[in-house]
């Protein structure tokens, strides 16, 4: 299906933020952000880490933002979805889902029950392409949680695209994801062609607990740019 309206399902991380840009590509109008906040620090479906600069990452773009509440458990993230999707008048949702069987299969049962397209236009795709895909779009996202063996602090904070050569090298030496579709690492995207504003972080805190840490966001700002 080409030129359909579309609702993004949007954490902030690079995987969101590069399947919008392509399904814009592609020629469909996405108009809305949808955004499942989890009330915990864990969620059984949806990216967790600094989910509340969400809300400036919509507004850079110029979508409307729908957020619903989650306490992270499968049956309330699958019905906060259903929540935030039911009354919206568009033709589906795009996903940045990949390899997430997980992810995939839940998200297509509530699109099922309510009638709406699932657009996941990086489904099964390798993920080197995908990371390709991500530097050549020009999307500039930042790590903000490690949870993998070799991942430690110091990783915490480095741009996503500038990290592929070492995150190839560790999947060499880890077998890890360098999506970090295993859950290894999360990110936050700070820039994309569909903003007309850069997110710059002006304060951060890092917790590390020895195996794994989180970069959270404690004050940004919206910059214009140049385009």
């Amino acid at each position: 299906m080409t030129g359909m309206r579309l609702a993004s399902l949007y954490s902030g991380g690079k995987d969101s933020s590069l399947s919008l840009y392509i399904a814009e590509q592609m020629g469909h109008t996405v108009e809305y952000i949808v955004n499942i906040v989890p009330s915990s620090d864990d969620s059984m479906i949806f990216h967790v880490p600094n989910a509340d600069m969400v809300p400036l990452l919509a507004g850079s773009m110029g979508k409307r933002l729908v957020t619903a509440m989650t306490d992270g458990s499968e049956d309330d993230d699958m019905n906060a979805l259903r929540t935030a999707l039911d009354n919206l008048d568009v033709d589906g949702i795009v996903t940045g889902t990949v390899w997430s069987d997980y992810q995939w299969e839940r998200i297509n049962i509530i699109c099922g029950d309510l009638g709406l397209f699932c657009l996941s236009p990086m489904w099964r795709k390798d993920q080197d392409i995908v990371m390709k895909e991500l530097i050549d779009s020009g999307i500039s996202s930042v790590i903000v949680g490690v949870y993998a063996d070799g991942l430690d602090e110091t990783w915490l904070g480095r741009n996503v695209c500038d990290a592929y050569d070492d995150l190839k090298e560790l999947r060499s030496r880890k077998g890890i994801s360098v999506l970090g579709e295993g859950g290894e690492y999360e990110s936050l995207t700070l820039d994309s062609p569909s903003q007309t504003s850069e997110l710059v972080i002006k304060e951060y805190e890092k917790q590390w607990n020895g195996h794994s840490g989180t970069l959270t966001v404690k004050h940004a700002e919206l910059s214009g740019k140049v385009r």
